[in-house]
């Protein structure tokens, strides 16, 4: 069980101000009369005193209180340039961020929960306990901001209101993650005591990247303080380490919904986007995918696109499955975007009108170029690592692409034409008929399957599998990745586990109102399927119709074929959908794309037995699932041999 408020709250202990008069004094000292009068407006003393202790610590030049009017956002826009965080591009609105070639991705090493004794941890989660984290900040926070501007910023994961939305503090001395907040956050000043008052809590983020050297990012820590929803992020700029807005608090709400809230809410890794049916009908998705395994691209597939990466669940009074965006803009991978997989991403980076932030991509006359991005590259620039040509290597003598794998494009969600803005924004949530899980599996799944229960669907969730990417440093080899959340799940992977049984097999869901389960697996490729090389069976667009098929399929449109692992769609109706994005689909790809390879199926099975043996209080009802899967595969196996035809279930 998580206990709140426990233990010494560090930034309190660090800061010295421990209650309102304290921090009203520092307010008089520290703050300009402009940025006082517009604190004024936050009268929740836990948030002021935390902001006081900031100031405190950091002893930075001056404070910077960012209202969210037009007047204070151009403002921070203009101080990341000042600074040189961000550089002007050719395109109006268009700014170059550069991370220091250390601090790319996630630093995963130094990324750690800060845990009381006696916690129960996941065993994929990276320790620290709090007097050694206190020590930490000791040591390198104070001054941290001297010769800089502390800005802080009021935002809502969510629609101010909705039932699973929370209000958070990021505070940081760089203008390029307090500009990224503005266009991934929605900016809550004005409606901040109102919305912590409602919920009961805020999530409060530090972030300073101090002089910003090299020398200094193997000091660089991120914390997480479970305990008392406070981030810590130093020595480093990229936002996955930085905008703890994101991943970080995200790490707290999937915390809350595990231990405060079961069978209320879930907290999730998910992309949300609705699709077209018959008749004008529309059905929305929510999906799990590890970064790096297109869920941007899944998501922008859909005719109304409402978020790339999180998700907040909640089941409404009439058993509906209820979700909102926590973030109303994109920080979105930038590699292999382009013109045929992603147009309406395309328009929002080439054309006019939309505001975007790019980091760590390659420069030509202020113009940002990629990898994939199916244009002529220039023969040289600035990137990543510096000055750029064609051809040139690293110090191992590897080259060095154009632009960093992890690259990114930041800017608002509404400014993407399939986007549906008025449905993000109301804070009664998005109506999820379908979940989705996918991974990086080159050989063993196929391309779209459907749970055949609940129970099992939280199975496939369970049993996701990734390559490593780039997103993570210093990560390498197949990792498994449980709800593709596994990173961001900082309690006993038990707890959570035990959380999403109750969820979904809740007993406020109808039949006509319990969501359907899927798994999904772009990553099939030929030599694993009977074929030759090592291209994919399948290509980016044809994602339209596997999600096309669960949308038929979650309506009643379509019957399936029933399997050991689930429901398989049937040729006839795949074939229809392919014929609607204009492109043949013979039934020979068919069958080497849903055959089912039992030993590698069984093995699979086994690789994730023997991991959730190793944690203690699992559910038994994942081995339960486990066994009778593969307990009906080995009766295939006897009757059809390794190799089970799709034509052979049919």
């Amino acid at each position: 069980m998580l206990e709140l408020k426990k233990g010494k709250d560090i930034l309190e202990s660090v800061g010295g101000i421990n209650n309102i008069t304290e921090a009203r004094a520092i307010f008089d000292s520290k703050i300009d009369v402009s940025n006082r009068k517009k604190l004024e407006t936050i009268t929740n003393e836990e948030a002021l005193i935390k902001i006081a202790n900031t100031i405190s610590m950091c002893q930075p030049d001056s404070v910077f209180i960012n209202s969210g009017s037009p007047e204070d956002v151009q403002w921070i826009r203009e101080y990341s340039l000042r600074q040189g965080e961000e550089k002007k591009l050719a395109k109006e609105g268009h700014t170059i961020h550069f991370d220091l070639p250390e601090d790319q991705a996630r630093l995963v090493k130094q990324t750690f929960y800060i845990v009381n004794e006696g916690e129960q941890m996941s065993s994929l989660a990276k320790t620290i306990p709090r007097a050694e984290a206190t020590d930490y900040v000791k040591t390198f926070m104070p001054g941290i901001m001297a010769g800089k501007t502390l800005m802080v910023g009021f935002y809502s994961r969510g629609p101010v209101g909705a039932e699973a939305c929370y209000p958070a503090i990021e505070i940081s001395s760089s203008g390029y993650v307090m500009h990224s907040a503005e266009l991934l956050y929605r900016n809550c000043f004005a409606d901040f005591n109102a919305e912590a008052s409602r919920v009961g809590l805020f999530f409060t983020n530090l972030h300073s990247e101090g002089k910003n050297t090299p020398e200094n990012v193997p000091n660089a820590r991120i914390f997480m303080d479970r305990s008392w929803f406070t981030t810590y992020s130093t020595f480093c700029t990229y936002a996955g380490n930085t905008l703890l807005l994101k991943k970080g608090n995200h790490r707290f709400s999937v915390d809350y919904a595990t231990y405060y809230k079961i069978e209320e809410q879930l907290s999730e890794h998910m992309f949300i986007t609705g699709m077209t049916g018959p008749g004008g009908r529309k059905t929305f998705f929510a999906g799990a995918a590890p970064s790096g395994c297109g869920k941007t691209t899944t998501a922008m597939v859909g005719t109304d696109f409402i978020g790339d990466d999180l998700a907040q669940f909640w089941i409404d009074k009439d058993g509906i499955l209820r979700a909102i965006n926590p973030e109303k803009g994109i920080f979105g991978i930038v590699e292999d975007v382009n013109r045929e997989g992603d147009p309406y991403l395309m328009d929002c980076l080439r054309g006019d009108g939309t505001e975007v932030i790019w980091s760590n991509v390659l420069v030509k006359d202020g113009v940002p170029h990629w990898v994939g991005n199916g244009e002529v590259a220039p023969e040289d620039g600035i990137n990543f690592q510096g000055e750029w040509f064609k051809g040139k290597t690293d110090a191992a003598g590897k080259p060095i692409p154009m632009s960093h794998k992890n690259s990114r494009c930041t800017l608002l969600a509404s400014a993407i034409a399939n986007h549906a803005t008025e449905l993000s924004e109301n804070p009664e949530g998005t109506p999820i008929k379908v979940i989705t899980y996918s991974g990086r599996d080159s050989d063993t799944m196929p391309p779209v399957w459907v749970a055949k229960n609940s129970d099992a669907g939280v199975a496939i969730g369970a049993s996701i599998v990734s390559k490593a990417t780039a997103t993570e440093v210093g990560a390498t080899g197949v990792n498994r990745q449980p709800w593709a959340n596994a990173p961001f799940i900082p309690g006993a992977l038990a707890d959570y586990m035990k959380a999403q049984f109750l969820f979904f097999n809740s007993a406020k869901f109808s039949d006509s109102t319990r969501p359907i389960m899927a798994g999904l697996n772009y990553f099939l490729n030929k030599e694993n399927r009977g074929g030759e090389g090592t291209a994919l069976l399948g290509e980016k667009k044809d994602v339209k119709v596997w999600l096309g098929w669960l949308e038929l399929f979650a309506n009643g449109d379509v019957q399936a074929i029933t399997t050991p692992i689930g429901l398989l769609p049937k040729y006839d109706d795949l074939l229809a959908l392919f014929k609607g994005i204009n492109k043949e689909y013979p039934h020979s790809l068919y069958e080497m794309q849903f055959s089912l390879y039992i030993d590698k199926i069984v093995a699979r099975i086994d690789l994730q037995e023997e991991a959730y043996n190793k944690e203690p209080n699992i559910p038994k009802t994942l081995f339960e699932i486990y066994e009778s899967q593969k307990a009906e595969l080995l009766q295939l196996k006897e009757q059809f041999g390794p190799i089970v035809s799709i034509s052979q279930l049919s």
